[in-house]
């Protein structure tokens, strides 16, 4: 590790990349603009564009800037672009390109929120929520495939997402805890030198010639701000700690935990730190706590969300801002609900994102010291594998809830779930849902045609029943 940090660290005249700030500007604009797909697509488009096309970064530093954001709580394709932002153009660069890449998908899904909100129980609107539900299913499912594949790498790693699965799913165990644990789990097994916990990460770049970084704009040195300076981290920690953490306090004393407001302030700022896995893990997560313990949406509304975010441009993690508009919408004690719902939204997104740029810019400097290291390698490699059960169980939640028109409780002892009522199978919406995954996983259709034929379909069966 130290010979690698030496390279990295080695002295070298001052670069001049010759990308101007307007320049990067318009590149990270149009990055948001084409972010569909969940990260893996998102992932994709910032190496077609940063990597391929227009060649300021290299591909080594673009997946050392992966990994890092993998090891982070929260959406990894946003801190990357905050990340390489801030490699290129200093703070105010990461600061561009992390809100760039939030900001579309917060502007659709807060107008779509309204429609929601407005007009969400007129027959065409029902409908083509109906249709989106089924289409999630598909694409939930094709997640689990997806990283299953990438983590699950031999019987050790499988043995932690069956874990993480039958803990989540049948006795209702707190996700940030199994995050936990696995990571601690394959933190010692790395550090014990065991060859089933290595580390997996980073959703893959494509293929095609490999960019090396002495061919690119950034060149091979580290820049001058890249390289670590304590002063400087902390004086960004406590920026942004106080940006991020002033508002949430300043709630809890002026209006009261109970307030609707200082619940979504808490929670998502609680999701922000625990969220290890993707944006799908964090979908569990907020799913059972907003569902279950908050009662701010019902499950059905969960799907409604996560359909919305799917087919808007930014981070999947967006559904949060949806689950934060009708908290805030439904809270009988505040007036005018609209702008209430649209406060909402606002808190639930400033505190998702702001720890983000806190992670890159505290961490980033720093991140060479981290490569190459077994055990924290080895303890993202366990807490993907967690995760994948993690999805699996988000997975079968939504199928019950969205195929079935009634569930039952099931207790025993400290295992619970919720039992599907045969009897109340949804036999269009069963019929959907297998039609998009056969679209997915036989045909290889893209998401957003799945997603959008699925919307129309059920606006048609709604309209004409």
């Amino acid at each position: 590790m130290n010979a690698t940090v030496a390279t990295a660290e080695v002295a070298a005249p001052p670069h001049d990349h010759g990308i101007s700030f307007g320049e990067a500007v318009r590149v990270w604009a149009r990055i948001a603009a084409l972010s569909f797909g969940g990260p893996a697509g998102q992932i994709a488009v910032m190496h077609r564009i940063l990597v391929d096309e227009k060649r300021w970064i290299g591909e080594d530093r673009f997946l050392h800037a992966l990994n890092y954001c993998m090891l982070l709580p929260g959406p990894e394709a946003q801190q990357l672009a905050a990340y390489i932002g801030w490699l290129l153009h200093k703070t105010k660069g990461g600061l561009v390109a992390g809100a760039l890449f939030v900001l579309p998908g917060f502007l659709a899904i807060l107008g779509l929120s309204y429609v929601y909100v407005l007009f969400g129980k007129t027959p065409l609107i029902e409908g083509l929520f109906f249709g989106l539900k089924a289409a999630v299913l598909a694409v939930v499912f094709q997640a689990v495939v997806r990283v299953g594949s990438r983590a699950l790498k031999n019987s050790v790693m499988r043995g932690i997402a069956a874990a993480a699965f039958v803990a989540i799913f049948f006795l209702n165990a707190p996700f940030p805890l199994i995050v936990l644990l696995a990571g601690l789990i394959g933190f010692l097994g790395g550090r014990a030198g065991i060859t089933a916990f290595k580390g997996g990460g980073g959703h893959g770049a494509t293929g095609g010639e490999i960019g090396h970084d002495r061919d690119t704009a950034l060149g091979e040195a580290l820049p001058e701000h890249a390289k670590p300076n304590l002063g400087w981290s902390l004086r960004i920690c406590a920026a942004f700690l106080i940006l991020w953490l002033a508002p949430v306090g300043l709630l809890f004393v002026l209006a009261g935990p109970s307030n609707v407001f200082t619940q979504i302030a808490g929670f998502f700022s609680q999701m922000a730190v625990v969220t290890f896995g993707g944006a799908y893990a964090v979908l569990a997560y907020v799913g059972q706590e907003a569902v279950g313990t908050y009662h701010w949406v019902a499950p059905g509304e969960m799907l409604d969300g996560l359909g919305l975010a799917e087919t808007t441009p930014g981070p999947l993690i967006m559904v949060t801002q949806f689950v934060g508009f009708l908290a805030a919408f439904r809270d009988v004690s505040m007036l005018r609900p609209l702008v209430t719902a649209t406060l909402g939204a606002v808190l639930t997104t400033w505190v998702t994102f702001m720890p983000c740029y806190l992670w890159i810019f505290a961490g980033a400097p720093f991140i060479e010291r981290m490569r190459g290291n077994r055990a924290l390698s080895s303890a993202l490699g366990a807490i993907t594998a967690a995760v994948v059960g993690v999805i699996l169980n988000l997975a079968l939640w939504f199928a019950i809830h969205t195929l079935f028109k009634q569930v039952e409780p099931f207790r025993i002892g400290a295992i619970r779930f919720d039992m599907p009522m045969l009897s109340s199978i949804n036999l269009p919406a069963l019929i959907l849902a297998a039609g998009a995954a056969i679209a997915v996983f036989r045909f290889k259709a893209g998401m957003i045609p799945v997603l959008l034929a699925c919307a129309g379909l059920g606006a048609a069966y709604v309209l004409i029943v």
